[in-house]
């Protein structure tokens, strides 16, 4: 088995490791309804997708 040739100090660990962290997800404003959705993705509110500039009802929500 491979073994590493010399111990890796903790502050090297560490500094590795630091940029494992969560990035807050982008927010845009749906054109249709006004909510808050994820870009390019349906929006859960009102059902529809941006093609082109035009909304498309592509699944129907139900109250």
């Amino acid at each position: 088995m491979a073994n590493p040739k010399r111990k890796w100090s903790k502050a090297r660990t560490g500094k590795r490791r630091s940029q494992w962290k969560l990035s807050a997800p982008n927010l845009v404003e749906c054109p249709q309804c006004h909510a808050l959705k994820v870009p390019h993705r349906v929006c859960k509110e009102c059902g529809h997708y941006i093609v082109k500039g035009k909304a498309i009802e592509v699944v129907k929500i139900e109250d």
